[in-house]
């Protein structure tokens, strides 16, 4: 590699350093830390939430993930909106789940190939996209989260199929898995897989062995619920008192701790914490710039981990 191409991967294609540094999705070369979109759902302001949108990419975001079931379609509708193709932003989306609007939970299982099919057309189209760069396959036999049940009970190599068979036809660039298990992994690696998104954080490492293997085989690992807590049951990386401890330390806060964490834990990682607040978005992005060193690393390292095999309600 160039010095000058070094240089370049620094910087997103705006010019702006990469919040967190440089990592790789799908092929393409991203910040390490982006921006999950889930939380926009819930925003009732359309021109706020396209303006933190275009504030992540300020400062420094230029991989975003969402999904169709999020507001059904309402959260792709404003990342649509919101960036431009010179912003250079990767965005990842997710198949696996239906919008539920009314429902106990805002997703119901969409398992099937067909399914699987139907949702990423109907990403392309609210995404306003010829390609999606990389889509996740949501698993949902383990947890934490929904179950699936009856023909929503669907072998992982038929699922593949139709993402390999999306891929040869150019609507998705690259695949990913989530909510997969280990043996599923090994299983669909033939397929060539872009990233993982599992349940991972400080205070929820059960998956390092998949972790290893991701870094062995150049998969990204894109944690989500990074500071644990999301579902009842769930520990939460901020009450953790060693988390706490070396927060305080750095002058820094819990949750900038335990995110820093991540990205120092492995190489592979890329976070996409989400929120609908501006301050908080700086906050999390700022995560990227905490050094850790060995003792508080190691300090950290010691904090207990906790089972994520929460089933819903």
């Amino acid at each position: 590699m160039t010095s000058d191409s070094t240089s370049s991967s620094r910087l997103t294609v705006t010019g702006v350093p990469r919040a967190g540094g440089a990592g790789v999705i799908g092929g393409r070369t991203v910040s390490r830390v982006g921006y999950g979109a889930m939380q926009l759902r819930r925003r009732g302001d359309r021109d706020e939430a396209i303006a933190l949108l275009r504030r992540a990419v300020e400062l420094g975001v230029d991989h975003v993930d969402t999904a169709q079931f999020y507001g059904d379609g309402f959260v792709n509708g404003l990342i649509r909106d919101a960036f431009r193709p010179e912003d250079g932003v990767v965005v990842v989306s997710k198949v696996g789940g239906d919008p539920n609007p009314g429902g106990t939970f805002q997703v119901r299982p969409a398992q099937r190939p067909e399914q699987l099919r139907a949702s990423v057309e109907d990403n392309l189209k609210s995404l306003g996209l010829d390609q999606i760069p990389v889509v996740n396959l949501r698993r949902l036999d383990t947890g934490p989260g929904l179950r699936v049940e009856g023909d929503q009970v669907v072998d992982l190599d038929d699922q593949l199929a139709m993402m390999t068979a999306l891929r040869d036809e150019g609507k998705i660039g690259a695949i990913g898995l989530s909510n997969v298990t280990l043996d599923g992994l090994r299983r669909a690696l033939p397929a060539g897989i872009a990233c993982v998104q599992n349940a991972y954080s400080l205070v929820a490492r059960g998956d390092e062995e998949m972790l290893r293997l991701c870094a062995d085989e150049q998969i990204a690992w894109v944690p989500f619920f990074p500071l644990g807590g999301a579902l009842p049951g769930m520990p939460k990386v901020t009450d953790d008192p060693a988390v706490i401890a070396v927060a305080r330390s750095l002058g820094r806060t819990p949750a900038q701790t335990g995110l820093a964490w991540l990205l120092h834990h492995a190489p592979n990682v890329l976070l996409i914490p989400g929120t609908a607040d501006a301050a908080h978005l700086e906050a999390n992005i700022a995560a990227g710039t905490i050094a850790l060193d060995d003792d508080a690393m190691a300090a950290l390292d010691a904090a207990r981990s906790h089972s994520t095999d929460l089933p819903l309600g």
